[in-house]
C-alpha cells in the first residue's frame, strides 16, 4: 500500500487536508512514526515534536501487552487480560515505574534539552507509522490529553478496524488511510519498512530537537 514511511506520511496528509482537519501541532511516536510525522507536519505546515510510551509486557511473555505507560507516567491497563493472567499489582507498579523512566529518558534524548511544545488549549495530532494492538497509542493519547490539549487527534496510515474502534474511545477523532480486513503486521503494508535508528529518527526533528 505504501512505498515507505515518507510516502505514507504524504498520503496521510492528503487525507487530512481532504477532511479539512484543523490541528496546531504534530506529535510523532518514535522511532518509525517520525518519518511519517515529518511528512505530515511539512505538508500541513505544522510544528513537529515527539510523544513516547512504552509497553508493559506480561511476566511470562514480554511481547504480550498487559498495559502501557507514557513518559509522564500516564497509564493504560488491559484489566481483563491482567485478571486472566493473574498479574499482581506489585509487578504492574514496578513495571510502570521502570517503563515510564525509560520513556522519559528516550524523550529527553530526542529533544536534546529543548523544552516540549506547549499543548495546552491546542488541537494535537498524534502520528505513527501504523497501529496493531494500540496499547502504546492509548498511553500517548492519554498523555496528550493530560497535558491540556483542547482536542486529541490520531492519524495513522494503516490499522485493523477493531483497533481503530477502541482508539476512537480515546481520541476526539481518528484518521486512517487504509483499514485492511486481514491484518498481520504493520510492515506488511509497506514496500520498504526498514528499521529506523535513533539517529535517523532524531534527524527528522532537526539539530535542536523539536521542530518549531
Amino acid at each position: 500500500m505504501f512505498r515507505n514511511r515518507t510516502d505514507a506520511g504524504r498520503r496521510l496528509a492528503t487525507l487530512l487536508r481532504e477532511r479539512d482537519i484543523d490541528a496546531d501541532v504534530v506529535l510523532a511516536v518514535p522511532r518509525g512514526g517520525l518519518p511519517v510525522g515529518r511528512a505530515v507536519a511539512d505538508e500541513l505546515g505544522l510544528p513537529l515534536d515527539v510523544v513516547v510510551a512504552r509497553k508493559i509486557g506480561a511476566p511470562a511473555n514480554p511481547e504480550l501487552a498487559v498495559g502501557a505507560v507514557a513518559s509522564d507516567g500516564t497509564l493504560w491497563l488491559n484489566d481483563s487480560l491482567i485478571d486472566t493472567l493473574g498479574v499482581g499489582s506489585e509487578y504492574i507498579e514496578r513495571q510502570q515505574r521502570e517503563e515510564a523512566a525509560a520513556a522519559a529518558d528516550k524523550l529527553n534524548r530526542y529533544r536534546r534539552g529543548r523544552p516540549p511544545l506547549d499543548l495546552h488549549g491546542k488541537a494535537v495530532l498524534v502520528v505513527d507509522d501504523g497501529v496493531a494492538t494500540g496499547a502504546t497509542t492509548v498511553a500517548c493519547l492519554r498523555q496528550v490529553r493530560a497535558a491540556g490539549a483542547k482536542r486529541t487527534l490520531l492519524a495513522v496510515p494503516v490499522a485493523p478496524p477493531e483497533t481503530l474502534s477502541r482508539l476512537r474511545m480515546e481520541a476526539d477523532a481518528v484518521f486512517c488511510a487504509e483499514t485492511p480486513r486481514y491484518f498481520g503486521a504493520v510492515g506488511a503494508f509497506y514496500d520498504d519498512f526498514g528499521q529506523v535508528s535513533d539517529a535517523e529518527a532524531m534527524s527528522y526533528l532537526g539539530d535542536d530537537g523539536a521542530s518549531v
